[in-house]
């Protein structure tokens, strides 16, 4: 009886482990459009004689909503915003958290390469920060994830082009 409820635990997780890798689930949040909007209103009143921080941390709260948009066109509106800010910023944190953002919009936007190299640069300055951390395993795994169904769409390209070939040559015969 308990060995059958142990083989039936390391089922379930087998097949919770394999309904995730196919889900293509990861851990990032994602940002609805009305954030988005509540956002650029903020930027926009915050643009009517507000103090540069209070423009700043909005414009910083619109960039992470954009990065972390489901919306390609947003995303990539974060990016830009993100890429033109960030060699004007002096703070070591701020530069931080920017190139954290950058690397979540490149791994949104399917660019794992240039995401993993902002990540990096991200545990050069904190190298404990847990959130870089795991966008860092993230990429990882979504890279690995995608080798293996490429790897599985080749062979099934192999299978049936070598299938095609048998059958060519079994009518001939």
């Amino acid at each position: 009886m308990i060995l059958a409820r142990k083989m039936e635990a390391k089922i379930g997780k087998l097949l919770d482990s394999v309904g995730s890798f196919f889900s293509g689930a990861d851990e990032i949040p994602w940002c609805d459009g009305d954030i988005v909007a509540g956002c650029e209103r903020e930027v926009a009143e915050a643009g009517k004689g507000s103090s540069e921080e209070l423009k700043s941390d909005c414009i910083m709260r619109l960039s992470w909503a954009l990065v972390h948009s489901r919306r390609p066109e947003d995303v990539q509106r974060g990016i830009a915003m993100l890429e033109t800010s960030l060699d004007g910023t002096a703070s070591p944190l701020q530069k931080r958290e920017k190139m954290y953002l950058l690397a979540v919009g490149y791994y949104r936007s399917g660019d794992y390469s240039r995401s993993r190299l902002l990540v990096e640069r991200c545990l050069e300055i904190a190298p404990e920060w847990r959130q870089a951390r795991s966008l860092k395993k993230t990429i990882a795994d979504r890279v690995t994830k995608d080798g293996v169904i490429g790897i599985g769409i080749a062979a099934t390209v192999v299978g049936v082009v070598a299938g095609g070939i048998a059958a060519a040559f079994a009518r001939k015969k």
